[in-house]
């Protein structure tokens, strides 16, 4: 794998980190000066879920994709072009807080995706195409843990999950992350944070990983958003109750087979997809709680593998590349602190 496909599987893994424990990671970057933990604590669940859908206590999204080619590649050699001509995922996350003290929270984070897609197969011995009908549902569960403290004299926080995911057959897998985040600069205007995240998964083969936040707006109005590795944003509040944002979000798919063709039936198997959307988003606030959100751009498939369940996503048993393709997608979250995603 070169150098960028091992730079994107890193974001990739650091940002699984963040959708699990996200309701954390992006927290007390409101202000550096405060020193009632509560308010830390407010502040930290404030900033997570005006920032990112999937982190706020309930959210539900719809997604298509335009048609696209892609070649298979087994044991490193390319078979025959084959394409999606349908391809649709719901996607639902609540997210719980058990308790919420001024030294630590305690939550709980459920996801749930379901995908539908039309594959048509091009068959290598008579160059038949086959079009075959899939749907994959995948579910995780966490529960979450995190401690607020101070480390050189600046907000830190240490959170820890224990995740366990799999589909509507089986529980797969038991996973654990760790993340240490610590905020070096929190003002109106800028606002840096960085932290380490660990990793403890079988699948995994970069089990430690950076992550860097940067936020800074601008006397024009606009905002530049930077969390690597998930996302690169420029935003804007437009219409009096909208927002609207330019850029690329890093995202992840990912289900669990059974019965693949030709192979053991015991035998159980793990798909991830990496992608990158670029493009536009509008976020509009309907009421004091709910926000509408619909996206629309370009999708690249970065990286796409299918790998035995107790091996590593770098052993793939197959590997596809895909050609850049369109998407659109529409959700609807509720947010207790929606009002402040409007704020100046």
């Amino acid at each position: 794998m070169g150098k960028i496909k091992k730079m994107i599987l890193l974001a990739v893994l650091c940002f699984l980190s963040l959708t699990g424990q996200s309701q954390t990671a992006d927290t007390l970057l409101q202000n550096q000066k405060v020193q009632d933990t509560t308010n830390i604590r407010r502040d930290a669940l404030d900033y997570a879920s005006r920032q990112f859908a999937m982190v706020r206590p309930f959210n539900v999204e719809f997604s298509q994709v335009a048609p696209y080619s892609y070649t298979p590649k087994k044991d490193g050699v390319s078979l025959p072009e084959n394409k999606v001509s349908t391809y649709n995922q719901i996607k639902a996350n609540a997210n719980l807080y058990f308790l919420a003290k001024k030294k630590f929270i305690l939550g709980a984070t459920f996801s749930y995706r379901y995908i539908s897609a039309d594959n048509d197969f091009t068959i290598p011995s008579s160059g038949l195409v086959q079009t075959l009908k899939d749907d994959f549902t995948y579910h995780s569960t966490s529960i979450n843990f995190t401690y607020i403290s101070k480390m050189f004299n600046k907000p830190f926080f240490l959170n820890t999950s224990l995740v366990v995911d799999g589909s509507e057959k089986h529980f797969e897998r038991l996973k654990g992350l760790v993340i240490g985040t610590i905020v070096l600069k929190a003002d109106k205007q800028t606002k840096l944070m960085a932290g380490i995240m660990v990793n403890v998964d079988p699948s995994t083969e970069l089990p430690l990983l950076p992550m860097i936040t940067y936020e800074r707006k601008f006397n024009n109005g606009m905002k530049l958003d930077l969390m690597m590795p998930k996302q690169l944003l420029v935003r804007k509040q437009v219409l009096g109750r909208g927002r609207i944002s330019l850029g690329t979000e890093l995202d992840r798919t990912g289900f669990y087979l059974y019965n693949v063709k030709g192979q053991l039936p015991s035998q159980r198997y793990e798909y991830r997809q990496i992608e990158l959307d670029n493009g536009v988003i509008y976020e509009h606030l309907i009421g004091n709680y709910l926000i509408l959100t619909a996206r629309t751009g370009a999708k690249w498939i970065a990286i796409s593998r299918l790998f035995e369940k107790e091996k590593t996503f770098s052993t793939e048993w197959l590997e596809t590349a895909a050609k850049p393709t369109a998407y659109f997608n529409i959700g609807i979250s509720f947010n207790p602190f929606a009002k402040k995603m409007l704020a100046k």
